[in-house]
């Protein structure tokens, strides 16, 4: 989640990220044995995720660049910069108030009425508070409750489409 990104990391990140005209969405650094992850998750103004792969390099290597510079984290790492992808993840408060009438999971902080992961029909965000309807009921969640949530991509014929096969169609090629 965007709030739990360590202050000194956003710092140091956020500010190379508007440089680029994006917003940055989430951040985090994990450990293992091979040394540290850095993931970081940045988005158009528009918030539509269309972040083209060369944005995503050119801020990868300037952040690195940042990150190599400062010794903010311990090497080696692996450092991973993308765009929200179909997967949505839903880090900010306006990434969930966009997310409106879309199916998200939801894991939370401890459980709520006996059970931390919820999908279902995002209803509302209003109030600090996520409104889902999640098997013809609604749930209310806080949202300082929520550790992970992401929109639910729906795939469609539409996405298997061969591109420019409507376009031949309708020209009256029957290759």
């Amino acid at each position: 989640m965007y709030r739990d990104i360590p202050q000194s990391l956003r710092a140091l990140i956020e500010p190379v990220v508007g440089d680029h005209g994006l917003e940055l969405v989430d951040a985090e650094i994990t450990r293992g044995p091979g040394g540290a992850l850095v993931r970081i998750v940045v988005d158009t103004r528009a918030g539509d995720g269309r972040v083209p792969l060369e944005r995503c390099a050119e801020v990868s290597r300037e952040i690195g660049t940042h990150l190599d510079a400062e010794g903010s984290v311990a090497t080696p790492y692996q450092l991973e910069v993308s765009s929200p992808g179909l997967d949505r993840r839903l880090a900010r408060e306006k990434d969930f108030a966009a997310a409106r009438g879309c199916e998200v999971r939801i894991e939370t902080r401890r459980p709520l009425d006996g059970r931390r992961r919820f999908r279902g029909e995002l209803v509302a965000f209003e109030g600090g508070l996520v409104r889902l309807r999640v098997d013809g009921r609604e749930v209310a969640i806080p949202f300082d409750e929520v550790a992970r949530a992401n929109q639910v991509y729906h795939f469609t014929p539409a996405d298997f489409a061969k591109p420019g096969r409507d376009r031949k169609a309708a020209a009256g090629d029957s290759r």
